[in-house]
């Protein structure tokens, strides 16, 4: 095993939730006729409820950030809870890493109140040694210094720690950190592929294919 040390991503990298994840963000401006980008996925993704909501602040949007973050997490809150399965080959490749000795960690900008209920839903909360959304740094994935952060509170050196996404933004400042980067192929990304591919030492499209890294 060439890694003994990983850092996941949650959405659309261990779990197959960016569909609602895109439909829960993508309600609250379409509630609110607030336009976007076609890039807007790309953007908001690592950025967390926080961020996310900050970001549709300067949008135009209306609302305290408080607010938003509220309404994120109602609108989410059943689908994390009750619906959202593993990506394909997730729990036994993860069972197999930890089975080899291998220090498993995540990293997200979902919030703890819907992460740890999918995690241990999924009987898979348990295998990690640290479980932190963004919240839990005061920062977001497009910090380079959260990725930092994250290797010290592991107690790895940060170019020792292999970083998964399936979002181009966090793969990239994760490299710029000094991480070890993994593309992860996800539907919701798929059209940036080849910018995860350019920004990652390695890219895989299933999820079997980590234990040939």
């Amino acid at each position: 095993m060439k890694y003994t040390t990983y850092l996941f991503d949650f959405d659309g990298t261990l779990v197959d939730s960016m569909p609602a994840f895109v439909s829960v963000m993508l309600r609250i401006l379409d509630e609110h006729h607030i336009p976007y980008g076609s890039d807007i996925v790309k953007i908001i993704t690592p950025l967390g409820y926080a961020g996310t909501a900050r970001y549709y602040i300067s949008l135009g949007l209306d609302k305290s950030e408080e607010t938003l973050r509220a309404m994120m997490n109602d609108y989410a809150m059943d689908e994390y809870l009750y619906h959202i399965p593993a990506k394909a080959h997730v729990i036994e490749v993860l069972h197999k890493l930890k089975a080899e000795g291998a220090g498993l960690n995540v990293l997200t900008a979902s919030p703890h109140s819907v992460l740890d209920p999918c995690l241990k839903r999924l009987g898979i909360y348990d295998i990690f040694d640290n479980v932190w959304s963004c919240d839990d740094f005061a920062t977001t994935k497009a910090d380079p210094e959260i990725y930092r952060m994250a290797a010290r509170r592991i107690g790895a050196d940060v170019g020792e720690i292999l970083f998964l996404d399936d979002n181009y933004n966090a793969d990239k400042t994760a490299k710029e950190a000094g991480m070890k980067v993994c593309g992860v192929f996800d539907e919701s990304s798929s059209e940036y592929a080849e910018e995860i591919r350019a920004v990652s030492d390695h890219y895989i499209n299933d999820f079997s294919e980590l234990l040939t890294l």
